[in-house]
């Protein structure tokens, strides 16, 4: 089955109307050590010196982050998120792995506000030859904690992540993903 940005947009608003109802059973609390992460879709698209033409590309996404609680309002930890599409027997993978913090403006619920800042990579591989550049990169985001469990959300997720891999290279994605975290 192939996924569309439209599916995955569709199965996320499905999930949201579905785990509404669990969610207001189980309060929204973060504490001590919490893991998350996620697949989804997303737009990538780069420039450098000299290209000329290059346009968006659509594919698979995924991402990783844990971390500590500091406050019930502010998380901090590691993410990872990552871009990735084959094609015609090349592949091109980009992301960023970042120190990132997540605020929450109303403890009791469930939205959130990310940043981070760290390295981003660009690569391209092919016919058993690969190249790429890694360079300073940062993230900004947004997500929903559905809780469904005392510990476990559902969280779907958009963010957008910038790299400047190289002097003369710099990218670009945004991510609309869904994942699970436990807090």
């Amino acid at each position: 089955m192939r996924f569309t940005s439209r599916s995955i947009a569709l199965l996320s608003v499905l999930s949201v109307l579905g785990l509404s109802v669990a969610s207001a059973q189980h309060p929204q609390t973060r504490k001590g050590f919490w893991v998350g992460f996620g697949f989804g879709w997303g737009s990538y698209g780069i420039s450098c010196d000299g290209c000329n033409g290059l346009g968006r590309e659509g594919s698979y996404t995924g991402n990783i982050r844990l971390g500590g609680t500091l406050s019930p309002h502010l998380l901090l930890g590691a993410e990872g998120i990552a871009w990735s599409k084959s094609e015609n027997g090349g592949t091109v993978t980009a992301g960023n792995t970042s120190l990132a913090a997540f605020y929450y403006p109303k403890p009791a619920g469930g939205l959130f506000l990310s940043a981070g800042v760290g390295l981003s990579r660009a690569e391209a591989s092919g016919s058993g030859v690969s190249a790429g550049h890694t360079g300073p990169g940062f993230t900004a985001g947004a997500g929903y904690d559905l809780r469904i469990a005392a510990n476990t959300s559902i969280t779907p997720t958009l963010n957008w992540v910038y790299g400047h891999p190289d002097s003369g290279l710099s990218h670009n994605f945004y991510q609309f993903g869904i994942g699970v975290t436990f807090h």
